[in-house]
């Protein structure tokens, strides 16, 4: 087979597929933790770096509420169903939904634009007025990037349904690529604003990957667009609630940056390179799955065939679950030869090696946990239930809110009181001497 077959190859096995999304997301993130390894390496834990991590918040928050926080989920079952009964029909509502979000996304950028500085001076206020200019300008810098994530979402929707995991694989790798030549080619002439230029250049490579798969699957683009549609009232009814599921998330990092810009310098970027560091086995092990078998899922469904959907949901279930438990324990043991490893490299020194692996640490309870998640939300997706996860997410959010000040008062400000907590429940201690 040639590269160009395999680009286009259809991957129908869930075995399969999951392998080769585990592959592309296990490189995604190797090279993810390179991109943090040179960001840790080349601005240290500093005011620089809290900046660049701060600036996310906003368009991240917009793009999940916004744009592409239900779109794969909540399009996928309706590009199903519309697959089967006419294929001419079902691209035209892709084209639908596509114009929908470019028209929305201007709308919103304008918006977005005059509302910046507002939002960061209120989330990052004991920024001195320079950083907080600096942020502001990096945010906005890093909208434009939404743009192609929006975009992409849809493509991704098309590759899901016909099964071409390898360019949907592929395209998360490009987008780091994308940052790591910002941080090594940019920042040098344009400081921390370097990386933020590797942003937009990475989602752009991250969209336009799956423009050639997706047309080969028999998309063409058409600038049409309606608000009448069935299909797109449907559309609707299942993405609000995702709207409000996708937004906790977000909300539960602004939480954390609000806190944590009030706790001093470095303490955002320990925050953000810790939490990386959690999603790893996430995205290798339960994304990888989840993805792998939503299709199927949905098509299942869309089918009538509800004892072969909940047979391949329980069993990718449980393969998750065997294999994400004993990493969970994996990594709270070697928590700070992780860290060490990875992030131990210029101007990111032992202090900070030490509290980004205590922060680790208290992580791994959770590993196996969020590693279920993807798949069970992809089951609720796959029946049309946007509903039960949305409730479920902003219940977890508000513990998540109930609970961070507390902690924060339990810590107290210094990062001793961190270390000294984590020693005090550690299970078993670090290898690393």
């Amino acid at each position: 087979m040639s590269i160009r077959g395999f680009f286009n190859s259809e991957q129908k096995n869930i075995k399969i597929a999951a392998l080769i999304m585990a592959i592309a997301v296990l490189l995604s993130r190797f090279l993810g933790l390179i991109r943090d390894r040179l960001l840790a390496g080349t601005f240290g834990a500093s005011a620089d770096l809290d900046i660049y991590f701060a600036a996310f918040r906003m368009p991240d928050l917009i793009y999940s509420i916004i744009f592409a926080g239900g779109i794969l989920v909540s399009f996928l079952p309706l590009f199903s169903e519309y697959q089967k009964k006419d294929k001419q029909e079902s691209w035209q509502i892709t084209n639908y939904v596509l114009n929908l979000f470019v028209v929305s996304y201007f709308a919103f950028f304008v918006l977005f634009f005059i509302f910046t500085p507002g939002f960061v001076s209120t989330l990052i206020g004991k920024f001195s007025p320079a950083e907080q200019a600096k942020t502001i300008a990096l945010t906005r810098l890093i909208f434009v990037s939404v743009f192609f994530f929006g975009i992409s979402s849809i493509f991704s929707t098309i590759l899901n349904y016909f099964n071409r995991f390898v360019a949907y694989s592929l395209a998360p790798i490009l987008y780091n690529l994308g940052i790591i030549f910002g941080i090594v080619f940019l920042s040098p002439h344009f400081g921390i604003f370097g990386p933020g230029i590797g942003v937009v250049i990475g989602a752009f490579l991250h969209f336009a990957i799956q423009v050639p798969p997706a047309i080969k699957c028999g998309y063409r683009y058409k600038p049409i667009i309606s608000l009448k549609h069935p299909a797109i009232a449907n559309f609707f009814k299942l993405v609000v609630p995702r709207i409000f599921a996708s937004s906790s998330s977000q909300i539960d990092f602004i939480v954390a940056t609000f806190i944590a810009s009030g706790i001093g310098i470095g303490a955002i970027s320990v925050f953000n390179l810790s939490n990386n560091l959690r999603y790893l086995p996430i995205g290798i092990i339960g994304v990888s799955f989840a993805t792998a078998v939503f299709p199927l899922l949905s098509k299942l469904w869309a089918s009538k065939e509800k004892e072969e959907f909940f047979s391949k949901f329980r069993q990718t279930f449980l393969e998750v679950l065997y294999v994400s438990f004993p990493i969970g324990v994996l990594i709270f043991v070697l928590r700070e030869p992780i860290v060490e490893i990875i992030y131990r490299t210029g101007k990111f020194d032992e202090s900070a090696v030490v509290i980004t692996g205590a922060c680790l640490g208290l992580y791994f309870l959770s590993t196996f946990a969020q590693c279920l998640v993807p798949i069970i939300l992809r089951g609720f997706f796959s029946i049309k239930d946007t509903f039960t996860p949305t409730v479920i997410a902003l219940v977890n959010t508000l513990f998540n809110m109930v609970f961070f000040f507390p902690f924060v008062a339990l810590f107290g400000e210094g990062i001793n009181s961190v270390l000294n907590f984590s020693a005090k429940i550690s299970i078993l201690p670090s290898p690393w001497p």
